[in-house]
């Protein structure tokens, strides 16, 4: 057990020796990785954000459900308790229909039309809040609240809901799409560096097979040295995306203050910068274990 520790320990500083010998190149490998994980996680970023500023600042759907004319106060009780036992209810407030009327004759300017009226024509109500503001959870609501007897209409308006979930539907495919891209050009610039390792140590593997080395045994270096890679180039383009923030964080404080707005973009969690990382590394070892098991088998020693 100690010697499979002590060899993989010599594996991994000897990754970050290969990128001190050869820092300009190193450096290179490691900007264009980090340019290529910063556009899909700068997409990511803002859209994490917008998405946390659009359930901040946009109000929560309402459901009303509105009574028939001929519904009595027992009838009303009855709603009433089967909202306050609703699983899918957060709160709910009635509206009586003498109320609605009242309201109706303050804010609409019209009260000599509505005083000639010979009668309230209003339904009592009720506003419901739900507790999950999806829109399938609030439209399976309004189906079953149109259901219940006495109710005689239920009214949502989820047409904002649902461009909005399409909006961030569309911004997750994009950064879905960009990054899958964007992690094949990582494998790729990964393979074509631990390529040309394996050629200019040619000599070296091929002594240390004639000496019994293993394909695995030989190829292990090389997959620490793609992880390195990797994960290097995962902190630069955290790095990159961070430094972008603090700059766009900049401009948008002047823009709040003229709106009175609270406009900050945050960076990614701690759990979400983790998996960055652990993602980089695996997407470097990834290329480096398929270049070193293609291009080892291409020569074998005389």
């Amino acid at each position: 057990m100690k010697n499979w520790l002590r060899q993989h320990r010599l594996c991994f500083v000897g990754a970050l020796a290969r990128l001190a010998r050869t820092p300009l190149a190193s450096l290179l490998n490691i900007g264009v990785i980090g340019v290529a994980l910063a556009l899909p996680l700068a997409f990511y970023v803002v859209l994490v954000n917008v998405q946390g500023m659009a359930h901040d600042n946009t109000p929560a759907p309402q459901l009303s459900l509105f009574l028939t004319l001929e519904a009595q106060t027992a009838d009303t009780r009855e709603i009433e308790s089967r909202l306050k036992k609703h699983a899918g209810v957060a709160k709910y407030r009635f509206i009586a229909r003498d109320q609605a009327l009242a309201d109706l004759k303050a804010k609409s300017g019209l009260a000599d039309v509505i005083g000639s009226l010979g009668s309230n024509p209003l339904p009592d109500s009720f506003i419901v809040d739900a507790k999950e503001n999806s829109v399938t959870a609030l439209e399976r609501l309004r189906d079953e609240f149109k259901a219940w007897p006495k109710i005689e209409h239920v009214q949502l308006d989820s047409a904002w809901a649902r461009r909005l979930d399409a909006t961030l539907q569309l911004g997750r495919l994009i950064v879905l799409v960009l990054g899958a891209l964007l992690a094949f050009a990582l494998v790729a610039v990964t393979f074509n560096t631990i390529r040309l390792q394996i050629l200019t140590q040619r000599a070296e593997i091929e002594v240390a097979k004639l000496i019994g080395a293993t394909n695995p045994f030989i190829r292990r270096p090389f997959l620490y040295y793609g992880a390195v890679l990797g994960l290097a180039g995962g902190v630069t383009g955290w790095a990159i995306t961070w430094g972008g923030l603090q700059l766009l964080n900049g401009r948008l404080a002047g823009l709040a203050d003229l709106y009175g707005a609270n406009l900050k973009l945050h960076h990614l969690s701690a759990p979400d910068t983790l998996s960055l990382c652990l993602f980089a590394a695996a997407l470097g070892w990834l290329g480096a274990w398929l270049s070193a098991s293609r291009n080892l088998t291409e020569f074998d020693p005389e």
